[in-house]
């Protein structure tokens, strides 16, 4: 098995591939001062989000009768840092206080469903993924609960609670049946040792979605009640990435292959079950491509011992084939 870095056609083709990456980090999006957040109340009911790198980010404000204006959907960029303040005037903090890498905004999605829509050269492609955090207002009220969402565990400690977000894709106005699911809260397990609330960014891959015009978040929780979910559906996105290459059919990467042990430590095996892959590459959170192979039959043997301890996506491809799969370096 040869590096393909050393094959100088393979080499110019991920430049380009790096290139054709778009990220919307939110940061050069005008807010008045520090410790503040988007807010548009100039037409109610209506869209009135705003657009960073290749995506539009709708925001939907409203009132109620007697003048009281509130926040009905949608996303608000925002550099507040106040991660310790529990509740609702603490909405749009991340739990973070800060954005991916320290980055001094982000954005705040809010209610159990939103959409997101590419616009440009990023439409009909795939989009990379995004960072994702929980904010302060869900974190504290899943940790301690309040006076409408219980405390996550409840009184016993053993009560199966979660809170997962799950992003689908749009193509020709059609809602595709793959999806990416992410854990914001995990109880789920029979030992408590395990159950967590998530403090740091993420990030999601959604390459594995294949080509899309625009993605739909949808936000699940165990705790419900008479009108909805009872835990506050919110959450931070940073670093969203769109993936202008051309367009291909997605394979899910447990169609593709079986890739183990995850978290890996001198070797990472990779299984190929789609014949159709020829090449294999590692990047690291940011899009950087760190390695490169090219792809044989049955198990390919890939060294990661010298790369730092992290995340990567171990990116396949070959033809019209494409598959993406996250794994941890010890």
């Amino acid at each position: 098995m040869r590096n393909f870095t050393l094959l100088t056609i393979i080499a110019l083709f991920l430049g380009v591939s790096a290139q054709a990456q778009t990220v919307a980090s939110f940061d050069t999006l005008t807010l008045p001062k520090a410790d503040t957040f988007y807010v548009n109340y100039s037409s109610y009911g209506d869209d009135l989000g705003f657009d960073d790198g290749l995506a539009h980010f709708p925001c939907v404000y409203d009132t109620f009768p007697g003048g009281w204006q509130y926040w009905q959907s949608g996303f608000a960029y925002s550099n507040m840092t106040d991660s310790l303040t529990a509740g609702y005037t603490n909405q749009y903090s991340a739990i973070t206080g800060k954005g991916h890498n320290g980055s001094s905004q982000y954005i705040i999605g809010w209610d159990v469903m939103n959409k997101i829509y590419l616009k440009g050269k990023a439409v009909g492609k795939p989009v990379n993924g995004f960072y994702l955090a929980n904010t302060a207002y869900a974190y504290y009220s899943m940790r301690d609960g309040d006076m409408f969402a219980k405390k996550f565990g409840g009184a016993s400690g053993n009560d199966s609670d979660y809170l997962v977000i799950t992003v689908r894709g749009y193509l020709d106005g059609a809602l595709k049946t793959d999806s990416v699911q992410e854990y914001l809260a995990d109880f789920t397990s029979s030992d408590n040792t395990k159950d967590t609330i998530y403090r740091g960014w993420r990030w999601v891959n959604l390459l594995t979605l294949g080509n899309v015009d625009s993605l739909q978040i949808e936000l699940t929780s165990s705790d419900m009640g008479a009108f909805g979910m009872n835990t506050p559906g919110y959450y931070a996105i940073d670093d969203f990435t769109t993936y202008e290459t051309a367009s291909v059919a997605s394979s899910p990467s447990t169609h593709a292959a079986k890739v183990y042990p995850n978290p890996a430590a001198g070797q990472l095996f990779v299984e190929l079950k789609d014949d159709k892959i020829r090449h294999l590459q590692i990047t690291d959170m940011t899009g950087r491509v760190v390695a490169g192979f090219e792809a044989k039959e049955g198990v390919n043997l890939l060294p990661v011992s010298s790369l730092p301890a992290g995340a990567y996506l171990l990116n396949m491809w070959g033809e019209s084939q494409k598959a993406s799969v996250r794994f941890v370096k010890q």
